[in-house]
């Protein structure tokens, strides 16, 4: 299978496994987005969607989180792990919203990730998501599978987001992202890996990925 063909593959088998790519995070915006990615980061979705309703009736928006302390903020976040440095950036981010943005997330790579506890990938989550700008995020599902798959060198997450980009088509990075994902936790987990399942790996991973046990 050539690598072209590979490509394809995996597009036509994610497409019919995940017609709809639903954003796992629980938002009703950019703000809000923005917020629970940032909780996210060494969490679960999961978790993080049973945090964010409480950070969130208390402060939906960067003026009402600034009316809160630090501290506050750390109370209600501390079940995703990381909350010294995940409060601190929340309260931050959000004063410069409210003193540079009027409020309201910018809409640059640039000015994302210049905020306080935000990185790359965050940012890339949120002008895919909340915006519509072609992006592609890599997790810690995505550079696995890109490595399984032949796809990707898997060094680092750098080099696998300049390779899917590379390789797949501009216009599907916003819907394969969350399909990997999907894909990923579903028949291509880290531990508990089923191989028959998984049906990418076996047709077009590397060769030690494709034996079977």
């Amino acid at each position: 299978m050539t690598q072209s063909e590979k490509v394809a593959f995996v597009i036509q088998t994610l497409e019919a496994l995940y017609p709809e790519t639903p954003i796992p995070l629980d938002h009703k915006d950019p703000y809000t987005l923005l917020i629970a990615v940032l909780l996210s980061a060494q969490s679960t979705d999961a978790r993080v969607n049973t945090i964010t309703p409480l950070l969130f009736e208390k402060a939906d928006n960067p003026y009402d989180m600034l009316k809160l302390s630090v501290e506050q903020i750390r109370e209600i976040i501390k079940p995703v792990g990381l909350s010294p440095m995940k409060s601190k950036g929340i309260y931050g981010l959000s004063k410069i919203l409210v003193e540079q943005y009027n409020g309201s997330v910018p809409q640059s790579f640039e000015a994302l990730e210049a905020l306080p506890a935000v990185g790359h990938k965050t940012a890339s989550v949120v002008m895919a998501q909340a915006f519509g700008v072609p992006a592609f995020p890599v997790d810690t599902h995505i550079h696995r599978l890109m490595y399984r798959w032949g796809l990707s060198t898997g060094k680092n997450v750098v080099q696998t987001e300049r390779d899917a980009k590379r390789l797949f088509p501009q216009d599907k990075w916003n819907d394969l992202h969350l399909q990997i994902i999907f894909y990923g936790r579903e028949y291509s987990p880290a531990r508990g890996w089923d191989r028959e399942k998984d049906i990418i790996t076996k047709t077009i991973g590397r060769a030690e990925f494709r034996k079977t046990p």
